[in-house]
């Protein structure tokens, strides 16, 4: 099986390094630059095989990104975005000075209003839902794709948060 992976275009939380979590924020208008980054994407994604399934969270942003892209993705809630609980409209840096250590080498020992195990979880699941498909197109949040690379790359998501990823980025593994 082959994902690919992209995470939504910037929201007004992301400019402003707030954690979105749960929350239902919506994108920031798409600038020329922007646009210039969707059609490079898009030359990628016509080099890959065709998606059998495309997919988006519940999330508005992410589903408002995939129709930037020209796409009508299908929703599931498994690709729903980490639940920060307190820390949803905070900075991101006060998460990391709260959780310290924890949270780059032992998310799964994080108190947020999700355990991470559960977003490991939901990962698994959905690769046992989509096993069968040959391309799967997601448009994704950053902490649920940092978690999917790691636990494809590692067996564990415990090292999603030593990758970094852009908004807008492409990122494409094969299973």
């Amino acid at each position: 099986m082959q994902v690919t992976l992209i995470r939504h275009l910037p929201t007004q939380w992301n400019q402003n390094q707030k954690l979105q979590g749960k929350q239902n924020i919506p994108i920031l208008p798409i600038s020329k630059s922007l646009q210039l980054e969707i059609e490079k994407n898009k030359e990628k994604l016509n080099t890959l095989l065709p998606p059998t399934v495309i997919l988006s969270s519940t999330l508005v942003r992410t589903q408002q990104t995939a129709e930037a892209y020209g796409f009508q993705p299908e929703t599931d809630s498994l690709l729903n975005e980490l639940d920060f609980g307190r820390y949803e409209g905070k900075l991101k840096q006060q998460l990391i000075k709260d959780a310290g250590e924890l949270w780059i080498h032992d998310p799964k020992n994080s108190i947020l209003g999700q355990q991470i195990t559960d977003l490991e979880r939901r990962i698994k699941l959905f690769l046992q839902k989509y096993k069968n498909q040959q391309h799967v197109l997601i448009f994704g949040h950053g902490s649920w794709i940092r978690a999917f690379l790691s636990y494809v790359q590692t067996g564990s998501v415990d090292y999603m948060n030593q990758i970094n990823l852009l908004n807008n980025e492409l990122n494409t593994i094969v299973i």
